[in-house]
């Protein structure tokens, strides 16, 4: 009967985290290098879509909840791709970025990927910082994005 009882339990207990919209958690994590490289691999994916004028592919790496903080601070995916249309737009890309940074909590579920952002000549006019996080399918998304001026601060 106890026994019944618990089974119960645990099942109204499952049933009701899943219907009050708990989320599946992130996969589970696996080698830090090995998440790293993917960061790597997803900023880099996501630097090529400024350079192939994807705009629509730009905003899938974004989370819905994301903030960039510029000139001014953009809030949601929305709003960031929105504000970051003029850059699409624009026949020449206005600045590329690549990553030479990476590090992934030991959770799996958070990273940060740093780098440069150069001008069309190729000159170093920026650093870039971006927290991205591995969502319940294992896609990494970007929540936050802040870029600064270059600094030898390494």
């Amino acid at each position: 009967m106890m026994k019944r009882l618990l089974m119960l339990v645990l099942f109204v207990s499952f049933a009701a985290g899943r219907t009050a919209g708990t989320q599946t958690p992130p996969p589970t994590a696996t080698n830090p290098a090995t998440l790293a490289n993917q960061v790597s691999a997803a900023e880099r994916a996501f630097a090529k879509t400024m350079a192939d004028r994807d705009h629509a592919a730009f905003a899938s790496f974004l989370s819905d909840e994301a903030v960039f903080m510029g000139e001014q601070t953009l809030r949601g995916k929305q709003a960031i791709a929105a504000g970051w249309k003029r850059f699409y737009d624009a026949p020449q890309t206005p600045f590329s970025w690549e990553p030479d940074r990476v590090e992934v909590l030991e959770s799996g579920t958070l990273a940060l990927s740093s780098g440069p952002v150069r001008d069309p000549q190729g000159k170093r006019v920026g650093t870039f910082n971006s927290v991205w996080r591995r969502d319940a399918n294992g896609a990494w998304k970007i929540v936050f994005d802040k870029g600064c001026p270059p600094c030898d601060c390494r």
